[in-house]
């Protein structure tokens, strides 16, 4: 294996251990405990090793921010398998309080103003996509014109988040009144903006 090839693949491993450790340390201890100095006591480096993968703490939770969001993403991704659009949406919104019930933190992390908004906004697109395109199935099942797609993704995507925000009902109580809201949601929809059959 050439030297290049292997410094690549160690230089990888470490930037992957950091990200494990500071994670580790956000889910069990929260934002407060996340120092650069923290993460290299962790890993076992110096902290100018972490430092060489990550320039500062707002660096480190830009990164932890998009990890966030792919880990959301593969959620909802796996949520929208599901055949009927109805329990599809259900589904997701399930799923995204559920996720925030297990990963208290980074959820916060994920939706605070500790990063760069422009670069939090790049992190949490793909899911809005896959949100946007669930609505766009749903609304073609159900012949409901949204007027503004993207205004009724925000709306549903505010709701789960005020509900995940939540926090003393409980994952099991905060999954059933994220159903009932997007249920109440949809049905709101489906009942005042019928699209014209003719």
């Amino acid at each position: 294996m050439p030297a290049s090839t292997r410094r690549a693949r160690e230089r990888a491993n470490t930037h992957q251990r950091i990200i494990e450790a500071a994670l580790h340390v956000l889910e069990d201890e929260g934002v407060a405990a996340l120092t650069i100095r923290r993460i290299a006591t962790d890993v076992e480096y110096s902290a100018p090793i972490v430092y060489r993968h990550f320039a500062n703490k707002d660096a480190l939770l830009l990164e932890l921010v998009a990890h966030g969001h792919r880990l959301l993403l593969a959620e909802l991704r796996h949520a929208a398998q599901e055949r009927d659009v109805d329990r599809r949406m259900k589904r997701v919104a399930a799923e995204y309080v559920r996720f925030a019930g297990e990963h208290p933190h980074l959820h916060q992390v994920m939706n605070a103003p500790v990063a760069d908004e422009d670069e939090r906004r790049r992190a949490v697109e793909p899911a809005i996509a896959a949100l946007r395109d669930l609505l766009t199935a749903w609304s073609a099942a159900h012949g409901v014109d949204l007027a503004d797609p993207d205004q009724a993704c925000e709306i549903i995507w505010g709701t789960l988040y005020g509900i995940a925000s939540l926090g003393h009902t409980g994952t099991d109580r905060a999954c059933h009144l994220a159903e009932e809201a997007l249920r109440a949601i949809l049905l709101g929809w489906r009942t005042e903006a019928p699209r014209d059959s003719g």
